[in-house]
């Protein structure tokens, strides 16, 4: 068989896997995503130029039909990305305040605009929480484009599900993981290879694993999590101001102010 005749016998057995053309969608959304970080911050973030009102045209151009084709061709697409745009201004000022966190707790750090054009953890918190907002509003599949094309840039994955507070700060951030269910207070601050994670998962009757419930853990305010630390279970909640060592494994509940370390 020649190589054409087993391209030609190929191409009649694979599937095409239907008509939405996911590539597509996920080009378009990385795109609108880069062009709303330039609507934030046209001065770090700002490749082509462009002034505030063209990123958010631009943003709109690419997003509004991506969602739609997620949609079904609902036509609801403009009211989730008008309701995003609405948003854009507090999500600005809370992106600031980790900014302002990354900058107070980093001695590396020589500005704020440094932590902004060259810390991977601020790339990936910034797509969080515009990820989050179309999220909170039901947009399919969109969100996690979102959240993944960060977490491809930076090695950082957080789940466009999880709810972050204030002045968050990832200090390095390679390998750190934050799950679709957990919530995390202000003023929280977590090193690398971080995991706030899942430690086991229900199954319905039909062997498909349990969807739509508690599976991650809450963590308070104030707390500091050190690099390696795994921390597991819907039920486990870590109180305000604790101190998690590096690499301590945690599937219990802490007391508000408690130091956790590995014992030797």
């Amino acid at each position: 068989m020649t190589i054409d005749e087993a391209i030609r016998a190929a191409e009649g057995e694979l599937v095409s896997g239907g008509s939405v053309n996911y590539n597509g969608i996920r080009e378009s959304v990385e795109f609108a995503f880069r062009s709303i970080q330039a609507a934030m911050f046209p001065l770090h973030a700002n490749p082509l130029g462009h002034d505030t009102g063209e990123n958010l045209r631009l943003a709109c151009e690419y997003l509004t039909p991506a969602a739609n084709m997620v949609l079904g061709g609902e036509g609801r697409a403009e009211e989730y990305i008008a309701g995003l745009l609405g948003r854009l201004p507090e999500i600005r000022r809370v992106l600031l305040t980790d900014i302002t966190a990354a900058y107070r707790g980093d001695p590396a750090a020589k500005s704020p605009d440094e932590v902004i054009v060259a810390y991977p953890a601020f790339t990936a918190i910034s797509a969080y929480r515009v990820a989050h907002e179309l999220y909170a509003v039901g947009l399919p599949l969109i969100p996690r484009i979102i959240t993944e094309y960060a977490h491809r840039l930076t090695g950082i994955d957080i789940h466009p599900g999880a709810r972050i507070g204030e002045y968050f700060f990832i200090d390095h951030g390679t390998g750190v993981v934050i799950g679709e269910t957990s919530t995390i207070g202000d003023r929280v601050k977590i090193y690398q290879n971080v995991t706030i994670g899942a430690k086991s998962f229900d199954v319905a009757p039909d062997g498909l694993l349990v969807k739509g419930i508690k599976r991650h853990p809450d963590i308070g305010n104030e707390v500091v999590i050190y690099a390696g630390a795994t921390i597991l279970g819907g039920d486990t909640v870590i109180g305000d101001k604790c101190v998690i060592g590096g690499n301590v494994w945690l599937t219990h509940s802490v007391e508000a102010g408690s130091v956790v370390i590995n014992e030797r």
